[in-house]
């Protein structure tokens, strides 16, 4: 015997010697025994179909009938299954025990299902299986993982069409823009994850494998025709969608025709391996250029928002300046918080700007105030007037000509004359320089007495 005979039948025999293990514990220490060994027994290592009596088991325990905890515990063993196993047989076999409840028991188990989910791991979660055992079993590791991700997809379909496409007829006639749309959008995903199940390799002659892609063929005729009647209705709404959702709606009809050929060449894989003769599958032919040509002119022609949205953008825009008027207006904006600014008392802040050059003038005006030279003669009369007692002034009338000094006071007669005498050049601005520069020097005598 070959060694790679002699290393399938070692690992057949160790399978076998886990599987006998398991259900023995199961008898001593499983408080639901009977479902414990009918889920062992429904995917055990042995590489063909698991007997239906034992998957008839596993569905009485999840139906409706039996108390959630039941099911809950089902899904439970079925997972730790998945994640335990390193065989491939294993694997697939627990696959098609869910997607078979998916099938033919109600959809409770479906929401147990999502809700298990959520609350732990994903249950379908096999990206990373593999089986290295042999060539063959790297095959079919492949198909496993693909075979995952369309029953994961499975679920989220369910999730957001809130019906099970397989059970029930297709409601994507009737439905408005936003909900055909998404629901177009899902149903097209779930069509992608069975067309990537198309056997590779040793995979194609594998009979468990047929077995699972029997239910993936009749699957995906019923999921495009729930895609054909949506576009259907699809095609109605588009030339009075707006550009947004008229460039989602091209989208899925392009896409729609593209997976009508990948799927009549699926379907003739299977029926080519004896799979789903017994189906009726109609080919679609793809749209005449023109009508595509006619959508994507709409497209571009399409309005982009509705006056609705329209209404709502300029109310943002007056948003955005209020903020700046109020800056360049805060008084008025304190008055009347509440009412919009108006147009006319816009010019009242530009006297605003006034007393700042009062100010430079000031500050620069401030060093030559301290000798008086550029004050006015009023202030300097004022000043005479306090600084008496410093001075003696005598009104030039009152004077003689030949005034001598008069020493009573401390001041010289000359600085008299200067105060008095005319200018020669009759300008009235050096005068009254002359008189603030005597005035300075008598307070400076006094302060030094």
């Amino acid at each position: 015997m070959s060694s790679g005979g002699t290393q399938n039948s070692l690992r057949k025999t160790l399978g076998a010697l886990k599987d006998t293990t398991t259900v023995s514990l199961a008898k001593i220490n499983s408080d639901y025994k009977e479902l414990d060994i009918a889920v062992v027994r429904a995917t055990n290592h042995v590489e063909r179909p698991a007997k239906e009596k034992h998957i008839r088991a596993i569905f009485a325990a999840i139906s409706a009938t039996r108390p959630r905890a039941d099911v809950a515990y089902c899904i439970h063993a079925l997972a730790r299954r998945l994640s335990k196993t390193h065989n491939w047989a294993v694997a697939l076999k627990t696959l098609i025990v869910i997607h078979r409840a998916l099938r033919e028991v109600d959809p409770t188990f479906q929401e147990e299902l999502i809700n298990y989910g959520r609350s732990r791991n994903h249950v379908l979660n096999l990206g990373h299986f593999k089986d290295d055992s042999s060539p063959n079993a790297w095959d079919y590791s492949a198909w496993v993982r693909s075979y995952a991700l369309f029953l994961e997809e499975r679920l989220e379909c369910f999730r957001v069409l809130k019906y099970d496409v397989e059970t029930e007829p297709p409601r994507t006639k009737d439905l408005d823009t936003p909900e055909l749309l998404e629901q177009l959008l899902a149903l097209q995903q779930l069509l992608f994850r069975v067309l990537g199940c198309q056997p590779q390799g040793a995979a194609v002659h594998n009979f468990v494998i047929q077995l699972a892609l029997s239910m993936l063929a009749t699957e995906g005729i019923k999921i495009y025709n729930a895609i054909s009647d949506g576009t259907v209705n699809l095609v109605d709404k588009f030339f009075e969608m707006q550009r947004h959702d008229a460039l989602k709606a091209l989208d899925i009809y392009q896409g729609a025709g593209q997976q009508a050929e990948k799927l009549s060449e699926f379907v003739e894989v299977c029926k080519n391996l004896d799979i789903g003769r017994g189906e009726r599958f109609i080919k679609i032919e793809q749209p005449p250029a023109s009508f595509l040509q006619a959508m994507e002119e709409y497209v571009r022609e399409a309005p982009r928002a509705s006056t609705i949205r329209k209404d709502l953008n300029v109310d943002e825009k007056s948003k955005v300046i209020l903020p700046m008027e109020y800056k360049k207006n805060s008084e008025v904006k304190e008055d009347c918080p509440s009412s919009p600014p108006p147009a006319e008392p816009q010019p009242k802040p530009e006297p605003e700007p006034e007393p700042e050059p009062v100010k430079v003038e000031a500050s620069v005006s401030e060093p030559p105030d301290l000798l008086g030279l550029d004050d006015p003669v009023p202030a300097a009369s004022a000043l005479d007037e306090k600084n008496a007692m410093a001075l003696a002034i005598v009104p030039v009338g009152e004077q003689p000509a030949s005034a001598g000094p008069n020493l009573s006071n401390g001041t010289a007669g000359w600085e008299l004359a200067l105060v008095t005498a005319p200018s020669s050049n009759g300008s009235t601005s050096s005068a009254s320089k002359l008189v603030l520069f005597t005035i300075f020097l008598g307070i400076f005598q006094l302060l030094h007495q």
